[in-house]
């Protein structure tokens, strides 16, 4: 085996070669002639022309398609702190927090929710807060319903719930009997006519249902207790029932003295021991204990027709201020009456606080002229009962049951 003579190939590596300038590539050179070129190199080599141009033509050699540069994208939020000015990244601008939207149309409605439990768990409480009893029975002969709404509305003197503090403070003496020394006869129409306040006088002659006689119609609810009372009322005037409420003396003083007083304005000076008052002419401001005493006094000069004139003057201008804005926006009014009507107000057991709302707005009207006040009429008296006045009763009561509209006959004519 022979070598080829000549000098040493040396290993490729770097700096020029034997060959270097000779058209070949550093190293070892072109391949020799009998190895196939690789396929870098075929891919250069030109086919043999045949002098056919339709043979001698070759494709262009692929152009590489440089693809787009990348675009730099900011790092992502978790990946550290912001780079440097220079590292190859635009400076990362400030991270502001979106602004905060403000839901007021979801805060004024938990608002108005709010309110709306408030409301109603107070509706409910005063609700069953009442006081109540059974007053309105079924019984043979009772008059029919008419047209409106018939309220009989009862002060009760009894003393059963004051203790004797109370009663001094009060002056209301001690008795044991429980008499209803006022009594009225409240009536709302259907239609656009006024509703009419009539007080029932306490000495007016009635029959005592089943045991026959007449007695003093403020002695019946200590005989029989409201049913008896409402009995008789309605066989009286041929009127029925549809609601029934009574006021206690000290829920009525207290109710007084939770608003603030009441502001009565007085034509003579009023002194009477016995009631516990001595008020001057001219307008004032009655607090519960006088105001108790301004009700009950008969020390005028009319006695009983006066007291029951009284009676509708203050309790319309009593129910006109608790119904006001400046008890109604006034919490420190508004609770109080709150806490202390359900004391005050004993109802039947079918009436609910939805009825009072309407009690109240036609009593208050006693006090403007939008309601129309009166007397039952008395036409003489036995001993010391008063005798109604049939003609004149009877076209007062009729013209209540029909909603017509009391004839000026029929009203009794004030002091």
């Amino acid at each position: 085996m022979s070598y080829p003579q000549g000098p040493p190939r040396r290993r490729p590596g770097p700096g020029p070669g034997p060959d270097h300038g000779q058209g070949r590539q550093p190293g070892y050179g072109g391949p020799p002639p009998s190895r196939t070129p690789g396929y870098h190199q075929a891919r250069k080599m030109e086919l043999p022309r045949t002098g056919n141009p339709a043979q001698d033509w070759q494709p262009p050699p692929p152009q590489r398609q440089q693809p787009p540069p990348r675009r730099q994208q900011p790092p992502p939020d978790n990946f550290g702190p912001p780079p440097e000015q220079g590292d190859g990244y635009p400076p990362r601008p400030p991270r502001r927090r979106p602004p905060r939207k403000r839901r007021w149309g979801r805060k004024l409605g938990i608002a108005f929710l709010i309110i709306l439990v408030v409301l109603g768990g107070t509706w409910i409480w005063l609700d069953t807060s009442l006081n109540r009893v059974v007053a309105l029975t079924d019984y043979p002969g009772r008059p029919a319903a008419g047209e409106g709404t018939n309220w009989l509305i009862v002060g009760s003197d009894s003393r059963a719930d004051l203790t004797a503090e109370e009663q001094a403070e009060l002056s209301t003496g001690a008795p044991t009997s429980k008499l209803t020394d006022t009594m009225m006869l409240l009536h709302i129409p259907d239609n656009d006519t006024k509703p009419t306040l009539v007080s029932l006088m306490r000495d007016s002659a009635v029959e005592v249902p089943g045991e026959g006689g007449r007695v003093k119609l403020n002695s019946i609810h200590n005989r029989g207790g409201p049913q008896m009372l409402v009995q008789v009322v309605e066989l009286k005037t041929g009127l029925r029932m549809d609601h029934y409420v009574e006021v206690g003396l000290g829920g009525f003083a207290g109710v007084v003295d939770a608003v603030g007083g009441v502001e009565m304005c007085l034509d003579q000076p009023m002194n009477d021991p016995l009631a516990g008052i001595n008020l001057p002419a001219g307008c004032q401001e009655l607090n519960g204990a006088q105001a108790l005493g301004y009700v009950r006094s008969r020390a005028t000069p009319r006695a009983d027709y006066d007291r029951v004139v009284h009676q509708r003057e203050f309790i319309g201008a009593l129910t006109d201020k608790i119904a006001s804005p400046g008890t109604i926006l006034n919490p420190f009014k508004l609770f109080p009456v709150l806490a202390n009507a359900p004391d005050a107000v004993t109802v039947d057991e079918g009436d609910h606080l939805h009825h009072l709302p309407s009690l109240a707005f036609a009593i208050s009207g006693a006090s403007d002229g939008s309601t129309v006040s009166t007397t039952v009429p008395i036409g003489g008296n036995d001993g010391s009962m008063l005798i109604w006045d049939e003609t004149r009763s009877t076209l007062l009561f009729d013209a209540l049951r029909t909603d017509a509209e009391v004839p000026p006959d029929a009203i009794e004519a004030g002091p």
